[in-house]
């Protein structure tokens, strides 16, 4: 027995090797991001990249799985690093210390990905994503919004043209239309945005209106629904 045995047994041992033989490059590790760089390390994947320039802080601990008192202060790309090392020790892990902007785009060759994982937050930042994986012929999927929710339960995974509620999604939706991008898998929640209490304010980053609020229980199951579709697809699961 091995540590991805009962993975194993749902998958196939075929299965397992094309996650083993995978890389998959995951931009952003926040509440969202973290959670998926978990379940692909469980799940086996032989390759990861992490893309993010933040550390750890302490208003990231409510809701990343990598955020405790003991790596405050660390990049979160190190952080996540030892993380996927503690749980795969032959996963390679390869760290970009960067944020993903169009002055850094050129930083990345997509061909060498089997799977891109969007978990930022910029608009910009997502559409130069979709366009460099379209242009690579490499599998995309997106966050959209997670902030301000409560349910869990209210994600779905669907093409971008097919998601309602979700504002950043209606975004994404009108701008990929107009660069002729004809589909993109999302993941997004059908729950309304809740209303943030002012009392528990936060200060805010230079430039920044507002800061949404957000919980244990949500961001982390978006990275893991993702996560899921990424194992799923590279398996060949989700193609029966």
């Amino acid at each position: 027995m091995n540590e991805f045995a009962r993975t194993e047994l749902l998958l196939g041992r075929p299965a397992m090797e094309k996650l083993r033989k995978s890389r998959v490059i995951v931009f952003g590790v926040g509440g969202v991001g973290c959670g998926a760089v978990e379940a692909l390390a469980r799940s086996g994947v032989g390759a990861i990249d992490l893309v993010d320039s933040d550390v750890v802080a302490e208003t990231n601990i409510n809701r990343q799985l990598i955020a405790a008192h003991d790596t405050l202060g660390i990049p979160k790309v190190d952080a996540a690093e030892a993380r996927i090392k503690s749980i795969n020790p032959d996963c390679r892990v390869t760290k970009h210390k960067l944020f993903y902007l169009p002055e850094t785009a050129d930083s990345f060759d997509f061909s060498q990905y089997d799977y891109v994982i969007d978990a930022i937050d910029t608009v910009s930042g997502k559409l130069r994503l979709v366009l460099a994986a379209n242009e690579a012929g490499v599998p995309i999927i997106s966050a959209m919004g997670a902030g301000n929710k409560l349910d869990p339960t209210a994600f779905r995974v669907a093409d971008i043209y097919k998601t309602s509620v979700c504002p950043l999604a209606r975004v994404m939706r009108h701008e990929l239309k107009k660069r002729g991008i004809k589909k993109l898998k999302v993941v997004y929640s059908e729950e309304e945005p809740a209303e943030a209490k002012e009392e528990a304010g936060e200060a805010l980053p230079e430039g920044k209106r507002s800061i949404p609020g957000s919980v244990a229980f949500v961001p982390p199951v978006m990275g893991f629904i993702m996560a899921g579709e990424v194992i799923k697809d590279l398996a060949g699961i989700n193609e029966k």
